[in-house]
């Protein structure tokens, strides 16, 4: 969880709340200008936390590489 308690699946649900509420028609101009920043800015988490798991991810694959290169030498 970040420091402000927001966590990939809290904003996922946050994202589609705020889609519910523009599909729903009834947001007036103002609230749909702030939803749609307010989504923006979620995106943008949720891409962020998705690239650190890839890199997560990456490096775990060279470790087990470097591991079973080492292993091989032996």
């Amino acid at each position: 969880m970040s420091a402000n308690g927001l966590t990939y699946e809290t904003a996922i649900a946050r994202i589609e709340e705020i889609i519910r509420r523009l599909d729903s028609g009834e947001a007036g101009l103002r609230e749909t200008l702030d939803l749609v920043k307010e989504g923006r800015d979620l995106v943008e988490y949720c891409a962020g936390e998705l690239e650190a798991v890839s890199r997560g991810l990456e490096e775990l694959r060279l470790d087990d590489l470097v591991a079973r290169l080492e292993g091989a030498q032996r």
